[in-house]
């Protein structure tokens, strides 16, 4: 079953988030997951939006999630993440 990891927030320092999505993106790809939105426009159908920007990643599973986020070649590039963004980040299994 197909789960989706997604983020939504703020940066802070682009120089640092342009590091960390060069080196994350490889990554995500070699766990078998793939963008299917990335900073996309949000229009708000009912309710509201805080207007952080909005990105999801499919991968094949839950577990396939957990293998990249808790991966030692994540860890290795997680810093360059953290304090660049202001992120709430969820993983959220599909249907």
């Amino acid at each position: 079953m197909s789960a989706y990891l997604i983020s939504q927030g703020t940066v802070k320092d682009p120089e640092r988030m342009q590091a960390y999505r060069a080196a994350v993106v490889p990554l995500i790809a070699k766990f078998e997951g793939r963008y299917i939105v990335r900073r996309g426009k949000v229009e708000v159908l009912e309710g509201q939006h805080d207007g952080r920007s909005v990105t999801i990643h499919e991968f094949p599973s839950i577990e396939a999630i957990h293998a990249f986020w808790e991966s030692p070649e994540y860890a290795s590039i997680k810093d360059l993440r953290l304090g660049a963004a202001d992120l709430d980040l969820w993983a959220v299994e599909g249907v």
